[in-house]
């Protein structure tokens, strides 16, 4: 069933400038979601309208910044593409599940898990953009990538940062490195879910494309910043994000 929403120009205007904000979160330290998730349902755009759409803004800063971090010589697109499609196989397969039942169950566990990854962040000494002993091996690494890449198009908030952290934690990446390769997941992932959606009628295009614009230039600005200052302003700004996702959900679950 397609959905509709016609959104005024000043609604276009505002969330352009919530989509440069998102972006340069989304390409250091990912949870850009926690703002732009609130904006969407706050412009009055239904649920899975919602995350449709900002799956298709969000899909483009991803990209743009999975782009420069390749440029800067931070992301394996080669050895990891195998990975890459069981994380895009995944998303594809949460994003036809998500429109079909509501995620009320994730709701209660992901800020368990967020909350979980915050900790791991601060008191982790693998933190850092020296490469590690990797406890997982690439085949090994495969079903976390599916997984991830499954809640990604089921649910959504936090899939940058479990990306990178179990990069870090099991592969032994350096922060930087972990932050670049994580990207290319999240760009396969956002790319299906998008696909999913829009067969499904559950994006606004509109709203969308304009918002894209702005995260691509938040996205731009944001992995330059990211690649000149490496760990020490991404493992703050992952702390930040994972506590204000993990706030924000465990706010939602006492509100509702």
């Amino acid at each position: 069933m397609i959905e509709s929403f016609e959104p005024e120009v000043w609604l276009l205007i505002a969330m352009f400038g919530v989509a440069i904000l998102t972006g340069f979160i989304d390409s250091i330290a990912g949870g850009g979601g926690l703002i732009m998730m609130p904006a969407l349902l706050a412009a009055g755009l239904p649920p899975h309208l919602a995350i449709g759409t900002n799956k298709a803004q969000s899909v483009f800063g991803t990209s743009m910044a999975c782009r420069n971090y390749w440029k800067g010589g931070l992301v394996e697109v080669r050895e990891n593409l195998p990975l890459v499609a069981l994380a895009f196989a995944g998303a594809t397969g949460g994003a036809i599940l998500i429109q079909q039942i509501s995620a009320t169950v994730l709701s209660y566990i992901v800020p368990v898990f967020l909350l979980g990854l915050a900790v791991y962040v601060i008191f982790s000494p693998r933190m850092t953009d020296e490469d590690a002993h990797q406890r997982l091996s690439r085949k090994g690494y495969a079903s976390v990538a599916g997984g991830i890449g499954f809640y990604d198009g089921f649910f959504g908030p936090g899939t940058g940062q479990f990306f990178t952290a179990s990069l870090v934690g099991l592969r032994g990446h350096g922060l930087t490195r972990a932050t670049g390769n994580a990207k290319l997941f999240n760009a396969a992932t956002n790319w299906a879910s998008v696909l999913v959606f829009a067969l499904g009628g559950k994006i606004i295009w509109v709203l969308g494309l304009t918002m894209a614009v702005g995260a691509m230039l938040g996205g731009f600005l944001g992995s330059r910043f990211a690649i000149k200052h490496g760990a020490r302003i991404i493992r703050p700004l992952m702390i930040v994000a994972s506590l204000g996702l993990t706030g924000k959900l465990i706010w939602d679950l006492f509100a509702a």
